[in-house]
């Protein structure tokens, strides 16, 4: 590389511009006051560079997004391209342009069922947000005006918009600095196998699950429950794949009750787990409103999709001369975000990207579950390129270590040194690498990461933080 960009950027002056000025999403203000950030300057295929020109291998995706890799020039001349013809355009009531158009009848074409209309905004969050008004829109559009509430999940994320942020429930979001809203929300436990209740069985687990949304349906009341959200895996709530049959009984009962069946596939979504979409493909349910982002530009501009049914198209655009939908955004189908996405489909769809992510996930996956005959692994899931290990002081009883040891930290932290990132969420690290990641790549993660956790797992005996013996036990469940 005759000229790599570190070499434009002063990395202390860099590290102390954003250690003053800038306010990071989830900041943890004693550490990073402390130690401040570290420096990305460059991405190249699945690797990012910081500015000091060291590799990382991404293990995660950027924010489960970079779905191509890294510095695809295609996909900036793209970008350039319609910046140059036409940078915006005002999308407000009846006015357009090309690109929107064309995204929003390649989601429809690739979408399940007869989900065939988007409504477009600039996030995940703006387009959990934007299914949650369509629902209440289409409810009272049809006469139905008390069908207000929402049932979400336990342990779900959603988004960081006050009414997101207020449907999910991942442990961690929750401080007693922010208010919430939750006079029309309510949260179910998670679909959460691993930590089910003793003596109980997957399929029992499912029936305890099932039973307790009826029950909430019956206590709020079915005239007043607009939808049910659910990411078809829980993401950042820990990765969790739900028991089998799970989202298709949920599923059922919404349609026994008319409620709407919102599918938050902001990560799911756009070959993470080798498909356009997870909820049809690999849970066999057709959602009225499937909510989409990341992947969609595979993070090189920000872009929300919401797809939703004919069925509610045709509830909300019933002739009525002062009805509006009275909600978007200024950047609603961007022109230059909107090409950015049509030709990330493009790549996606020409380099055969959702097979190569079947065949490379299931490497993954299957090398990842080696991990769990580790002393201090409890649990590894999730699915393909969206992958999850669960850190425990004890198999048998499934005991977390002490929060103070942050032990997901500990570990990430090793692998960076090693040219690997991970993402350490409590007792737990993440990975949901480029789609475009090869099996040598998988490899590196694998072993990376299993010398990280052997190292720490080795410092907490020496420490005493853990008993000086205990034998492997294989298996977690």
């Amino acid at each position: 590389m005759l000229n790599p960009a570190s070499n434009r950027f002063n990395a202390q002056d860099i590290w102390q511009k954003d250690h003053d000025h800038f306010l990071h999403p989830w900041t943890h203000f004693d550490s990073f006051k402390k130690d401040g950030s570290l420096l990305i300057v460059e991405g190249d295929g699945t690797h990012i560079i910081d500015v000091n020109g060291k590799r990382y291998l991404d293990g995660l995706g950027g924010m489960w997004c970079v779905n191509v890799g890294y510095g695809r020039n295609e996909m900036a001349e793209a970008i350039a391209e319609q910046a140059r013809l036409l940078p915006y355009s005002n999308p407000f009531v009846d006015m357009t342009n090309a690109p929107a158009s064309e995204l929003a009848a390649k989601l429809a074409e690739i979408a399940p069922g007869s989900l065939n209309h988007v409504a477009f905004s600039t996030s995940g969050s703006c387009a959990n947000d934007t299914a949650v008004r369509l629902a209440h829109f289409y409810h009272a559009r049809r006469g139905e005006h008390s069908r207000q509430h929402i049932i979400s999940r336990h342990n779900s994320y959603h988004g960081s918009s006050y009414l997101t942020i207020s449907i999910g429930n991942r442990y961690g979001d929750r401080t007693p600095n922010f208010h919430y809203i939750s006079d029309f929300i309510h949260h179910l436990s998670a679909p959460y196998p691993y930590r089910r209740p003793d003596g109980m069985t997957e399929d029992q687990f499912t029936d305890f699950l099932v039973n307790e949304f009826k029950a909430k349906i019956r206590e709020v009341g079915v005239t007043n429950i607009a939808a049910f959200i659910a990411e078809p895996i829980q993401g950042s709530g820990g990765v969790v794949v739900p028991p089998r049959d799970y989202l298709r009984r949920m599923w059922e009962v919404c349609k026994d009750n008319g409620i709407l069946f919102i599918a938050d596939e902001v990560v799911t979504a756009f070959g993470r787990l080798g498909h356009w979409f997870a909820s049809k493909d690999v849970f066999g349910i057709e959602p009225d409103i499937i909510v989409s982002a990341k992947g969609l530009t595979s993070g090189y501009l920000p872009l929300g999709a919401t797809i939703f049914s004919d069925e509610i198209h045709d509830g909300i655009s019933q002739p009525g001369p002062d009805v509006w939908f009275a909600h978007g955004f200024t950047y609603s189908g961007h022109p230059v975000c909107c090409a950015a996405a049509l030709k990330n489909i493009e790549i996606i769809e020409r380099e055969g990207l959702l097979d190569h992510v079947k065949v490379v996930g299931d490497y993954f996956e299957k090398r990842l579950h080696e991990l769990e005959d580790l002393r201090i692994v409890g649990n590894v899931r999730g699915k393909r390129l969206m992958m999850c290990v669960e850190y425990v002081a004890d198999k048998e009883t499934k005991t977390h270590l002490p929060d103070e040891i942050n032990i997901s930290k500990r570990i990430s932290k090793l692998c960076e040194e090693r040219g690997l990132l991970v993402r350490p969420l409590g007792h737990l690290d993440v990975m949901s690498p480029p789609l475009i990641l090869s099996m040598k790549e998988a490899d590196f993660l694998v072993d990376t990461l299993h010398g990280a956790i052997e190292e720490v797992t080795h410092d907490l005996v020496k420490g005493g933080l853990l008993p000086a013996v205990g034998p492997i036990q294989h298996g977690g469940n």
